[in-house]
């Protein structure tokens, strides 16, 4: 699209079908990669992708041509697909249906980006349902909980 100019920064988050922990630390590297490669691919700006076990983080710049939904399933299989090709987990794996997308002004990025590297030290005060529900809130998302993640 020529002279089109925009500044969209999403972060997207979905979760492992069943929320199980299976993304392990022996390869969640490789996976965080592997998704930002799909981004990039795509022709949208992975700025950083990351998560814990049971959920993934991806924080990017969209361009107005790119469908979330479109990006967001691609991501989902094509990540799913890798997963299993790779044989990481000894069952077939699956993401969610769902997802969350947010978004950030030019602003935010570097409080979005501090806060999806440091997945890990936030996840020792509050669990993945209250960080996603809080989002929710934060954001004024009405929302049903009984359509939201499969909290386990």
């Amino acid at each position: 699209m020529a002279g089109t100019y925009s500044q969209i920064y999403l972060q997207i988050v979905f979760a492992v079908k069943g929320r199980e922990n299976l993304i392990a630390k022996s390869w969640k590297d490789e996976l965080h990669k592997y998704i930002s490669g799909i981004i990039s691919a795509k022709e949208q700006k992975a700025i950083i992708v990351n998560g814990m076990p049971d959920h993934i983080h991806a924080f990017l710049g969209l361009k107005p041509s790119m469908r979330i939904s479109d990006l967001v399933r691609d991501i989902k299989n094509n990540s799913s697909k890798f997963i299993n090709e790779k044989g990481f987990v000894d069952r077939k794996f699956n993401w969610q249906e769902g997802y969350g997308v947010f978004s950030y002004s030019h602003s935010q990025i570097e409080n979005v980006y501090h806060y999806i590297q440091n997945q890990e030290e936030h996840h020792r005060k509050k669990s993945f349902k209250e960080e996603y529900l809080e989002l929710l809130k934060k954001f004024e998302i009405d929302f049903k909980e009984e359509y939201i993640f499969d909290f386990i």
